[in-house]
């Protein structure tokens, strides 16, 4: 059965995409790295960003964590200013 997932994007991601926010499906087990394995596959773009963070449910999360349905997932680009 697959998972459907909403990710947010922001930043230069959202510039990458052209989208401010996409649905991915992955496996009913799928972690995070497959959730980013997914979305550099659908928008190569995305694997220009060295420092790409993930976060679920408002907290970072770590490659090995499992996804959820219902979980808000949103990537967050590298962040620069002064």
């Amino acid at each position: 059965m697959d998972l459907p997932v909403s990710v947010l994007l922001f930043g230069i991601t959202r510039d990458l995409t052209g989208q401010s926010a996409v649905t991915i499906s992955l496996s009913q087990d799928a972690r995070v790295s497959d959730l980013l394995n997914q979305l550099h596959q659908q928008f190569p773009p995305l694997t220009g960003i060295r420092s790409l963070l993930v976060a679920v449910n408002g907290e970072y999360a770590e490659a090995d964590q499992l996804l959820n349905r219902n979980d808000e997932i949103a990537l967050i680009p590298p962040v620069s200013g002064g």
